[in-house]
């Protein structure tokens, strides 16, 4: 008889340490998850905090301000479109065609957020007559809103001195619901009641992270008040 043997120990130890089921796949499972949510929320980030830092950092009015948060989040849209029609194995046409596409699809949005908020997003009709005088980045970032929670409702944007006085409250002269010198009203406010406690935070640091004012408080009733600071 022959005593040859082979030795499996590396291989048995090997396999011992591999992990059961499919825990294995939980880490790049989750690092892919990861990469695709910060690729889908990078474009609102340039947009809104883009045109916000420009808008306050630089002074240079409100549509200057916005065009220059639209262009590159529109250029990111149209990198996403090139590279993923790259790798599909699209030829130079077609990605041309969907790089375009991408461009003028962010193009779009803004301009549809700037015109347009659906009557179950708002308090009331009047409002919703509102919301054209509101400053075009908080029109914007409430769109966004929307987009990521349709239940979001606005229950207050422009005011006078008048509707202080009706809801028994002394007027705020410096108060950025009035319009402001650049002819738009700088703040709005959410709806926080029978909505979750966790929901309404994240939108509070939402819009702190983008750059706006956000405060939770207590006027005629609890809500969360959003503003755009005047620059300078």
């Amino acid at each position: 008889m022959s005593n040859l043997r082979i030795d499996l120990s590396p291989l048995q130890g090997s396999a011992a340490k591999q992990p059961a089921g499919g825990a294995g796949l939980l880490g790049p499972v989750l690092r892919v998850t990861g990469v695709l949510v910060v690729l889908a929320v990078l474009p609102f980030v340039v947009l809104i905090r883009g045109g916000v830092f420009a808008y306050h950092a630089w002074g240079i009015g409100t549509w200057p301000a916005l065009i220059i948060a639209v262009l590159p989040t529109a250029l990111l849209l149209g990198a996403y479109a090139w590279w993923v029609s790259r790798r599909l194995g699209a030829g130079a046409g077609l990605r041309k065609l969907l790089t375009r596409t991408a461009t003028g699809v962010g193009v779009a949005y803004v301009s549809y957020a700037l015109v347009f908020v659906a009557s179950a997003n708002v308090k009331s009709e009047e409002v919703r007559a509102e919301y054209a005088s509101m400053h075009p980045l908080l029109r914007v970032a409430s769109s966004v809103l929307v987009l990521v929670d349709p239940g979001a409702v606005i229950t207050d944007a422009g005011r006078t001195p008048e509707d202080y006085r009706l809801m028994g409250l002394p007027p705020n002269e410096a108060s950025l619901h009035f319009e402001q010198a650049d002819g738009f009203v700088h703040a709005l406010d959410l709806r926080t009641s029978g909505r979750p406690e966790l929901r309404n935070r994240a939108v509070e640091l939402a819009f702190w992270a983008l750059g706006f004012h956000s405060l939770r408080h207590v006027g005629t009733a609890d809500h969360l008040h959003v503003s755009l600071r005047l620059p300078g």
